[in-house]
């Protein structure tokens, strides 16, 4: 991008905002006007980025600054929240990962079992890629698998990987299954952690990852099986890749045995995992240790376990050069965004108009809800599109009457797929020669079927689940 159309998207950000402030203001309230006015210009600089996405995130203090849209404490208290620190200390947990060879060896172990098809190599990347996505960072899958899968097409006999056709399928089944298996747990993704901010801020009331589970799972397993069904229909060009199994094979054998320090590091990632679902059962005994503080409580043990190398498992010199710092900057200020539109009105005001529609809670309000959270996620990012959504998803829900948690788990589902452009974790596969136009070409489709399945599930759910709106 020049420098001359970077300053016109810097320029045309604050215009906007003033446009939306001042046409909004006889809609909404004065200062209602002025948070979707921030917030439009956050999109717009997310969409076109003529700066770092983690620099637009700083838009809110600066913004808030000099407008006092909420009580600057309010705003600021986003960016050390609790979620905050669960992402910091899963972040503490997985780096040791890549120093030991944990997640090498993982995913080497399940590609190790995939046939020479085509079929087989979709169906095999697309499970691997979902699974590990629902308790890593997508970001930090997709950088695992891509670099892999690129080796094993290379080692197949396809040297330019951006002509290749056996290519387009198999990075698509990284890039898409890391995004849909964000839904599988609350640790997916940031969006899924931005989601849960605003529903305990809703209800007053922790919420328990085990509600997660019982209501998307099932979700996430027909949405991977319809996903797989519709790339093994794409014109593939290739119909299998010989000497595959045994590259996989080859590659995890030259790593030895699991190793003291990877053993570690699983049991540590397990016990947080394990700690996280079973919060329902000690939460009166240790009301305190909500999931956030167990993941950075064994983080912080990590810096003081002896490693093999007479050092110690991780320092603070590897946190600092590989925590993912610009994420959780990111995600802080989806949280921002979402504080400005609740403090200042404009979440309740948006929730009214949505309310004046003639809605019912059924199939139209469900599919409504599942076209909004889908688009604005395709256009930024998941994290952006909770912080949007999840607020005027309560609102409109509290002026009709209907319970909210239903549909707040519709948004969630509608967050974790995002297929069509080449932003965000996406943009790793397309970095490493996927076609950018090939991804919006296959994507349009499989976002089609995966919003048709995200609206049947939803209203089937409603219409016959009746626990599936209720908490623990």
């Amino acid at each position: 991008m020049s420098m001359q159309k970077r300053y016109t998207y810097i320029v045309i950000g604050p215009i906007l905002y003033l446009l939306v402030a001042f046409g909004l203001a006889d809609v909404m309230t004065e200062v209602g006007a002025k948070a979707i006015g921030v917030s439009v210009w956050m999109i717009f600089w997310w969409i076109t980025r003529p700066v770092h996405i983690s620099i637009t995130g700083i838009v809110p203090v600066v913004a808030n600054a000099f407008l006092s849209i909420i009580p600057m404490s309010t705003l600021i208290a986003n960016y050390s929240s609790e979620s905050i620190i669960l992402v910091f200390g899963s972040g503490l947990l997985t780096l040791p990962w890549a120093v030991t060879g944990l997640d090498k060896r993982i995913a080497l172990k399940v590609l190790s079992v995939v046939g020479p098809s085509m079929k087989s190599q979709i169906a095999v990347w697309l499970t691997a890629s979902v699974a590990l996505s629902t308790v890593l960072p997508n970001v930090a899958v997709c950088a695992l698998f891509t670099p892999i899968a690129v080796s094993m097409l290379k080692a197949a006999g396809y040297d330019d990987i951006q002509s290749c056709a056996a290519s387009v399928p198999i990075l698509l089944a990284v890039g898409w299954g890391v995004s849909l298996g964000g839904a599988g747990t609350p640790l997916g993704g940031a969006m899924n952690v931005t989601a849960i901010s605003f529903l305990e801020e809703y209800t007053g009331q922790e919420f328990m990852y085990v509600d997660w589970i019982v209501r998307i799972i099932p979700y996430l397993i027909i949405a991977t099986i319809v996903l797989m069904i519709g790339m093994w229909m794409m014109p593939t060009g290739v119909k299998s890749l010989e000497g595959t199994k045994e590259f996989f094979k080859d590659s995890y054998a030259e790593l030895g045995e699991m190793k003291r320090d990877e053993k570690i590091c699983l049991g540590l990632f397990v016990a947080a995992l394990a700690a996280a679902f079973a919060r329902p059962f000690y939460t009166d005994l240790l009301p305190g240790l909500a999931p956030a503080y167990a993941f950075v409580t064994l983080g912080f043990i990590s810096f003081f376990i002896t490693s093999s190398n007479n050092g110690f498992l991780l320092t603070w010199d590897e946190t600092q050069k590989g925590m993912m710092w610009g994420m959780m900057i990111l995600f802080a200020s989806g949280l921002a965004m979402g504080s400005m539109l609740n403090g200042s009105g404009a979440s309740a005001r948006l929730g009214e108009l949505v309310a004046t529609l003639p809605l019912d809670g059924g199939l139209t309000t469900v599919l409504i809800v599942v076209i909004a959270a889908r688009v604005i996620s395709e256009l930024t990012n998941g994290t952006t599109a909770a912080a949007v959504c999840c607020p005027i998803v309560f609102s409109f829900a509290a002026e009709m009457g209907l319970n909210p948690v239903p549909y707040w788990f519709i948004t969630v589902m509608s967050l974790n797929a995002e297929f069509l452009l080449p932003l965000s974790v996406r943009a790793i596969p397309v970095a490493y020669g996927l076609d950018a136009n090939k991804m919006m070409k296959y994507g349009i489709p499989m976002t089609i079927i995966n919003m048709v399945v995200v609206t049947l599930f939803g209203f089937l759910a409603i219409t016959f689940w009746p626990a599936y709106g209720i908490l623990s």
